[in-house]
């Protein structure tokens, strides 16, 4: 559905969403302060951050359902909020609570969804087998969301925020709650519609699903952008190629041991010491002659990026 024309003459390459020094602030708390990004055609935008770092605030200025203090959005060349309606017959949402109608079938949501975009009742027919097989969800056709697993709730949204064929999808933690196999299930559906050309923005606490879905990543911290690039980039910028993870009696004290000199930095979580290194080699072969300790070794990645740039403090729900 939608062939664009809502967007005017934007040009084909222009940015599908364009956010400039967005800000928000809460009594005392600046929630949001001065965030700014675009995302292009086709593009999986991750925004990661510890709890309360704006993440949400963010996209809910995104979708003009919060207005920013300062700043501005502009999605399809069209500003937001003047022109919500506009943008949001071109915009699909998976917000983090579920918001299915618990007394229609998983069929009936998506007739139900799609009138709200003003769509002939016969063509969101059309559309209902292929969402719902896409949400691999056929045989579930005449089931209420009662009867649904977590997962396959997850995925009618997903099917029903497809309703209206949008072109920028805004999924706010998509998979949390979900077990493994619900997740993978879940990032195969998210990478099908990456194929089809459609722009993904996605908040997310799962390092390993940033780094398989996202081109590219924005960090936010207490409301701010602390970093923005490719996750491979980002990480190759920030951290030591190598990480050597130590644990088992007395790693404690190797924070007070020599082997410091192998690695820029030490850090320590719970009974486990995390060596980051470009001697891999060296420290491990010192480690090697302390049996006793137990030793993992491998590549710096995205979780080892957010924990150096967020800290390791546990922070709670705000």
């Amino acid at each position: 559905m939608g062939d664009g024309s809502a967007g005017g003459n934007q040009r084909v390459d222009a940015p599908i969403l364009s956010v400039k020094n967005l800000s928000k602030r809460y009594g005392d708390t600046q929630v949001v302060d001065g965030v700014s990004f675009d995302i292009a055609p086709g593009e999986c935008l991750g925004v990661i951050g510890p709890n309360g770092a704006g993440k949400t605030t963010t996209i809910r200025m995104c979708l003009g359902l919060t207005l920013p203090d300062a700043g501005s959005v502009t999605a399809f060349g069209l500003p937001m909020p003047r022109d919500a309606l506009a943008i949001k017959a071109q915009l699909g949402v998976v917000s983090q609570l579920d918001t299915l109608d618990p007394d229609f079938s998983c069929a009936e949501n998506l007739l139900v969804y799609g009138r709200y975009f003003g769509m002939p009742g016969a063509a969101i027919r059309a559309r209902i087998p292929q969402l719902l097989e896409f949400a691999s969800l056929s045989h579930k056709a005449s089931a209420k969301p009662v009867e649904l697993s977590g997962g396959m709730k997850r995925r009618l949204s997903l099917a029903r925020a497809l309703v209206n064929d949008p072109k920028l999808l805004l999924l706010d933690e998509p998979t949390t709650g979900l077990d493994p196999q619900a997740r993978h299930l879940m990032w195969e559906r998210l990478q099908l519609l990456l194929q089809q050309g459609k722009s993904i923005l996605l908040t997310t606490h799962f390092m390993d699903e940033a780094e398989r879905l996202c081109s590219r990543l924005l960090v936010l911290d207490h409301g701010k952008k602390i970093a923005e690039g490719t996750p491979r980039a980002l990480i190759a910028e920030h951290l030591e190629p190598d990480v050597v993870e130590v644990f088992g009696a007395g790693a404690l004290e190797l924070t007070h041991s020599p082997l410091r000199s192998l690695a820029s930095r030490v850090e320590v979580s719970g009974e486990t010491v995390f060596f980051y290194t470009s001697q891999a080699k060296l420290l491990l072969q010192a480690l090697g002659d302390t049996p006793q300790l137990r030793t993992l070794h491998r590549p710096a990645n995205l979780e080892d990026l957010f924990l150096k740039l967020t800290g390791r403090q546990i922070r709670e729900d705000s």
